[in-house]
């Protein structure tokens, strides 16, 4: 509850009933906290809270600022997040056009506290003025030898400024200068302007990786039909159930009676601290024979209690399970099996949770969407969006109205939704709080469902067969920049990259931004440079396979250098009496020095670099090999080679040429120059036969 201190607010620039949210949009009849409130400013209900975070983490808390930080801490949170204010426009202080985004307005308030802990144990005066400048860099150094990250160490020094900036407003006064004039804030950490480039994300190493994402996916695609069919089995039970107890006797022995029912045993596999391990699963066993758990047919008699348990002495027992057979899979010990030990109803509510995570995982992982847009993701948000299947979403980072945009997906991410949507407890949205516990029913901790996803997956391996999870800080932005680093790394996705990340430049790494998530990892290179490998390898085994079928493989010199190495390899295996296994492991001894392109392909040999076109009257860089890609001419190299592909977009552009010259008043130099660009690609159209 706010309540209300005018005393604190004597000789405030701002009025005790002023509302501090007069640039914000509210939700329909909200009333803005106002500036009196001295406890918190509470936020929910107020504005749109994104959907990521807990309603505790949606308000500004001004508890623990002792005396005068108390009102100042508020002041700036006012500046901050009424940044035209009348008042503020008044006094000169520097104004961005917008507000502040409110979780920053929030974050700020932690440095802020620990600031003024900070100068109460150096014992600094009330008046900021006074403070000795060579103080705050004291305390910057200070925290810098904590090891706190960089982020935080910029936050803190950005609420330093703040009090500088915000001076003309502060009651009392503010810091009389800026400590860093003229640096940015991650220069004032100590932070090189070679290394501001890039981001503090870590990627997710090659190792957790793969096996995380395949174990998200085998829950979506192998182990989800028995979880939803369970779920579905545990439905019903529940709904064709009685209260009565009559003729519990009768239903009981009858159930017994079939020698394919077996009295359920709770999992024996069970955490020590379930007690309960080993023994029936009364409740099951209840449901099983028609009866509700709540008349306590087991409980009110014991002549009921001991048939069952003289069963179980019988030998017809059995783990208790909803389902009669799950899915097969292998294990690693070789054998194989279903991948759960049985799913009763406690272990089925776990089992949703873990799916629920594991679509989770999988959507973010492969979307690239942030955390907060994909926990904005709503019911029915899959969708056709240019011809190819996208979901809608929020867009929360840089813009206070959280826009809903489009992101493309590919069919096993729609997969997943479509999944996450079935099994959701919330009546909106699809990532939300462990069902049953209302605490937790509108909040979806994406870091701690992560941890336990591993922990849950780890702790079952001998069964559900699949590869163990290395222990390791697995966080939703880290596959946000991992999957940036693989579409990037990765051939031919630097286009891909530039969608997902719904950059706007001119091509898809002119964003500094882009590039820094997009930047190689170490822990990937050895991947990465596989891939590049396979890739290449795969489309010179399609050009052998179609020399094979003698069908064209391209045009020019290349082609012709190409299909003399081919043969060399055919009289080989010919002369071997092998197959086309034998073909292809010579294919990748030959070690062909091949680069394929859009318009052509290129057969650069770096150890015998005579003939280059790209090479000729060109200073090569220091430390550079290969050809210069930038330089290359398709019509006069002799390492060219104009696949089949590439003949249609040499033709399209010589028709393009050709009618862009007929356009009357073409200045010289340029008709000229569309000349030339003709000449080159009737050039290249003539090695092609056209």
């Amino acid at each position: 509850m706010n309540s209300t201190a005018p005393a604190l607010s004597v000789g405030a620039a701002f009025h005790a009933d002023e509302p501090v949210l007069t640039a914000r949009s509210l939700l329909p009849d909200a009333m803005s906290p106002l500036f009196g409130q001295c406890d918190q400013w509470d936020l929910n209900g107020v504005l749109r809270r994104p959907a990521n975070l807990h309603p505790a983490e949606w308000k500004l808390k001004f508890d623990g600022l002792p005396g005068s930080w108390h009102l100042r801490a508020r002041e700036m949170a006012m500046i901050a997040l009424s940044p035209r204010h009348p008042k503020v426009l008044a006094a000169g202080i520097p104004a961005p056009r917008r507000p502040v985004d409110s979780r920053t307005a929030i974050r700020r308030l932690g440095p802020l506290r620990a600031l003024a802990a900070w100068a109460a144990e150096r014992g600094l005066p009330e008046d900021l003025g006074a403070w000795p400048e060579h103080q705050l860099h004291v305390r910057i150094a200070a925290l810098k030898e904590e090891g706190l990250a960089v982020t935080s160490v910029v936050s803190h020094i950005t609420v330093i400024r703040e009090l500088h900036r915000c001076g003309p407003l502060l009651t009392g006064g503010g810091l009389l200068r800026d400590p860093w004039p003229g640096m940015s804030a991650r220069a004032a950490a100590g932070v090189a302007v070679s290394a501001s480039r890039g981001l503090s994300t870590p990627v997710i190493p090659p190792e957790v990786w793969f096996p995380l994402v395949r174990a998200a996916w085998t829950y979506i695609d192998t182990f989800a039909p028995d979880i939803l069919r369970a779920q579905e089995r545990w439905r019903q039970l529940r709904a064709d159930a009685t209260l009565l107890s009559s003729g519990a006797g009768d239903r009981l022995r009858t159930w017994l009676g079939d020698p394919g029912n077996r009295v359920p045993l709770h999992d024996e596999h069970l955490p020590p601290r379930i007690v309960d391990a080993g023994q029936v699963h009364w409740t099951l066993l209840s449901f099983l024979i028609g009866i509700d758990k709540k008349a306590n047919i087991f409980d009110l008699n014991r002549g009921l209690r001991k048939v069952a348990l003289d069963a179980v002495e019988r030998g017809q027992c059995a783990s208790a399970s909803l389902l009669p057979e799950y899915a097969q899979v292998g294990r690693a010990d070789g054998t194989a099996g279903g991948w759960s030990r049985g799913l009763a109803p406690r272990s089925l509510r776990r089992e949703i949770e873990i799916l629920r995570v594991a679509c989770y995982v999988f959507v973010t992982a492969l979307s690239m969407m942030r955390d907060s847009e994909v926990q904005e993701i709503l019911k029915g948000s899959v969708v056709e969006y240019f011809g190819a299947p996208a979901v809608v979403s929020a867009q929360i980072k840089g813009d206070e109205d959280f826009p809903r945009k489009q992101w493309w997906i590919i069919e096993p991410v729609a997969r997943a939704l479509v999944l996450a949507e079935e099994i959701t407890p919330h009546p909106e949205r699809l990532f939300t709080g462990i069902a049953g516990k209302v605490r937790n029913a509108e909040r979806f901790a994406a870091g701690e469902g992560i941890k336990a996803f591993i922990e849950h997956v780890n702790a079952r391996t001998d069964v559900n067969g699949l590869e163990p999870i290395p222990s390791h800080r697995v966080a939703p932005h880290m596959f946000r920049r991992t999957m940036s680093m693989l579409t990037d790394q990765f051939p031919g996705s630097e286009i891909a990259l530039g969608i997902q990340l719904k950059h706007v430049a001119s091509r898809a790494l002119a964003n500094r931004t882009t590039q820094g998530y997009a930047a190689s990892a170490a822990s990937w290179a050895k991947h990465l440079d596989a891939a590049v490998e396979a890739t290449r390898f795969r489309s010179l085994r399609d050009l052998f396979d179609a020399h094979k079928a003698n069908e064209p493989i391209g045009f020019g010199p290349g082609a012709d250098q190409l299909t003399r190495t081919f043969e060399a390899i055919r009289d080989a295996v010919a002369a071997q009496g092998g197959d086309a296994t034998v073909e292809h492991a010579l294919l990748k001894q030959a070690r062909v020095s091949i680069r394929f392109g859009a318009l052509n392909n290129c057969l650069f040999d770096v150890a015998n670099p005579v003939g280059a076109v790209c090479l000729e009257n060109t200073v090569i860089p220091p430390g550079h090999t290969g050809p210069l890609p930038d330089r290359c001419r398709p019509d006069r190299c002799g390492n060219s080679m104009i696949g089949p592909q590439h003949v249609e977009i040499w033709d399209s552009e010589e028709r393009s040429l050709t009618k862009l010259l007929e356009t009357r008043r073409l200045a010289l130099g340029h008709r000229a120059a569309l000349e030339q660009q003709r000449d080159e690609a009737r050039a290249v159209l003539r090695k092609a036969g056209r």
